[in-house]
């Protein structure tokens, strides 16, 4: 679509740099009209068709038509599969054309060479369902997405190889990447839009120019096998940030730069930088950033709906193409949250709600109403009402019974016989890619006085749960609690259990190695002879466990249990005749993770905040029979266990 020259709010646009620097086509000042775009029916039609940059009108152009998108991004791995239709709907209703979608390796590939593309990882059912819904599609494979996704989206199997250089032409690493693309890409060559599917152009790496390697014999490498799968036809784009340097190591002859930043930038110059890159074209903002994400332990982030409205406007009104990031944000539903690394470790929750015009569980904000009412001012969105937000049910409290301590079960969650090696082992070696891992050793010595049990190189990846003699004495945590005193006997048992918070997705940090990655010590003595058990605690309570084996009703008590200290397992059950959608608060709880009927929820830290709840989709639960609750709490469980559940999402910092 032409954008013509107009004057704009001097805080969007800068007097610096003019539109037509910028590379707007002039046209007649004031005619909105002439961004509205296409909502024939024939806008999706399934003939093959033609999609390309037209560098002389500085546009898009679509079947040999400018065309101009407004799209936002979904993942449909954060998403419930039963759901996917619904939020597609809602976006198509905003006034979206088309959204924006990451497929990650690591959801598809949890161990080498067994793929998954089934249920909820059924991304070309996802995709035609946009396509069914009117949608186009902007694909992002990767092979790195970030995406605030576990390890970027990346393998952690990759890391068994100690000297594997990721994101770069490392031979082992690019060996790994196109046996994938082997697999995944024939699955996306039918949808793409010049074979009549919806997807229109195609994403290379991701955001490479904020990487350390800057090796563009790899992004060369990337292309090639793209083109190879897709045809030579396929608009292939890159995304980067909003500054020259990021550009210089992100972008490559022959593939289109795009450039990504929010509501506190200056659209002038960013755009500026991308022409410095791309001097003819569509302007293109690839992530706008209607909100951000929530770390564990600060404020839930939050973008004022009149700060995005005002930049979706100046945006729309100079012509760019602008993806909003995101417009659901859904949940990292088990262990797939990811980190950041900056001066310190920061695992993300398992909320990413990202405070997006549609709300974790999908359901339309003040912000997707006010997005919408902007969008109509340059496109007709589509008549007839918008889907209402999912029916949500308080389920109340459900009381839970102590089951008893993880070590108990040793046996069961850990049924082959432990490895044994001097020194420990990380998750990778182990070949234990999430969850937890069991670390046991032997006192060397009898410690009389608390003695620091050490991890003086920041060696626990990342919250150690220490244990003497099955007694729980504390923790060790990476970055923040590097020591920890004890006391006990020579050949009392020491075990730690380690918890992988989430590896980390974005910077020069994605090396990120889980559990002893260093030894530890007792005061001045390093600990050896380790034996390390792998948990297979999803595996178990999968199959129904301990609920399958608990008495039905536990023996009555005139007092309550005591509280119990370190890692534990409680259980219990509710009925659901018409199950809806909910959410799981554990207020008087310290943190651990919790499962509805083997379904891994995610983890629950209401100490550390801000996320509160948890939301349960209405396919986790049962109409036929108990819903079984179970938890696994790390440090101390209160003396009265029971879950609540609520019909809203609470996302605040105690106070």
């Amino acid at each position: 679509m032409e954008c013509w020259k107009m004057t704009v709010n001097a805080s969007a646009i800068s007097k610096a740099t003019s539109l037509s620097t910028l590379g707007c086509s002039p046209s007649g000042p004031g005619d909105l009209s002439a961004f509205r775009l296409d909502n024939s029916a024939d806008m999706m039609s399934s003939k093959p068709g033609t999609f390309s940059i037209d560098y002389m009108k500085n546009c898009f152009s679509k079947d040999g038509s400018c065309f101009r998108y407004i799209s936002g991004s979904i993942h449909y791995f954060r998403v419930p599969q039963i759901y996917w239709k619904d939020r597609l709907k809602k976006m198509y209703m905003a006034g979206l054309n088309a959204i924006q979608v990451y497929v990650p390796w690591n959801y598809h590939e949890m161990t080498p060479g067994n793929f998954d593309f089934d249920k909820s990882r059924d991304v070309e059912y996802f995709l035609s369902l946009a396509q069914e819904m009117g949608l186009l599609v902007i694909l992002r494979p990767g092979p790195y997405i970030c995406a605030e996704w576990e390890l970027g989206g990346l393998p952690a199997w990759l890391l068994q190889n100690a000297t594997i250089n990721l994101r770069s032409s490392d031979t082992d690493y690019l060996a790994a990447v196109d046996k994938w693309f082997a697999v995944l890409l024939p699955k996306m060559k039918p949808l793409m839009y010049q074979n009549g599917g919806p997807i229109i152009s195609v994403q290379v790496e991701n955001e490479y120019g904020s990487y350390f390697t800057c090796d563009y014999n790899y992004l060369r490498h990337l292309r090639e096998v793209l083109r190879s799968y897709l045809g030579d036809d396929v608009l292939l784009f890159t995304t980067d940030g909003n500054q020259v340097q990021e550009l210089n190591c992100g972008t490559l002859q022959g593939i289109y730069a795009t450039i990504d930043f929010g509501t506190t930038d200056d659209i002038s110059a960013s755009f500026g930088v991308q022409r410095q890159f791309e001097p003819e074209g569509p302007l293109v903002n690839s992530e706008f950033y209607v909100g951000w994400l929530d770390y564990w332990g600060v404020e839930h982030s939050t973008i004022p709906t009149r700060n995005v409205t005002k930049m979706l406007q100046d945006l729309l009104e100079i012509g760019a193409n602008v993806n909003m990031y995101m417009f659901e944000g859904g949940t990292n539903f088990g262990y797939w949250n990811g980190a950041d690394y900056n001066t310190k470790y920061r695992p993300i929750t398992t909320s990413y709600d990202y405070d997006a015009p549609l709300s974790e569980a999908g359901d339309p904000t003040d912000k997707f109403h006010a997005v919408r009412d902007v969008i109509s001012k340059f496109r007709d969105v589509p008549i007839g009402p918008v889907p209402p937000p999912t029916p949500k049910f308080s389920y109340g409290r459900v009381t839970l019974t102590k089951y008893g301590p993880l070590l108990d079960f040793l046996k069961l969650l850990a049924p082959g016989a432990p490895v044994n090696s001097t020194y420990p082992l990380t998750f990778e070696q182990m070949k234990q890619y999430f969850g937890f891992l069991l670390y046991r050793t032997a006192l060397p010595r009898t410690i009389e006085k608390p003695t620091p049990l050490m991890s003086a190189l920041n060696g626990v990846h990342d919250r150690g749960y220490v244990l003497v003699n099955g007694v729980y004495r504390g923790l060790l945590e990476r970055d923040n609690i590097l020591a920890l005193n004890i006391t006990g006997c020579k050949g009392d048992v020491l075990d730690i259990l380690v918890e992988n918070m989430g590896r980390v997705n974005f910077g020069s940090c994605l090396l990120d190695p889980k559990g002893l990655v260093r030894n530890l010590s007792l005061a001045t003595t390093d600990l050896t002879t380790w034996a390390m058990f792998s948990l297979a605690i999803d595996d178990v309570i999968g199959r129904g466990w301990p609920h399958s084996v608990a008495p039905a009703q536990p023996p009555a008590s005139a007092l309550p249990p005591p509280p119990a200290h370190g890692p534990t397992f409680y259980y219990g059950s509710f009925d659901s005749p018409k199950p809806q959608d909910t959410y799981i608060t554990l207020q008087d709880w310290a943190k651990g993770q919790v499962w509805i009927n083997g379904f891994n929820v995610g983890r629950y830290w209401p100490e550390r905040g801000p996320q509160q709840t948890l939301y349960v989709p209405k396919s986790f639960l049962s109409d036929s029979s108990a819903n079984n609750v179970t938890v696994l709490e790390l440090e101390r469980g209160p003396g009265n266990p029971a879950v609540i559940f609520l019909d809203h999402a609470v996302l605040t910092l105690k106070t």
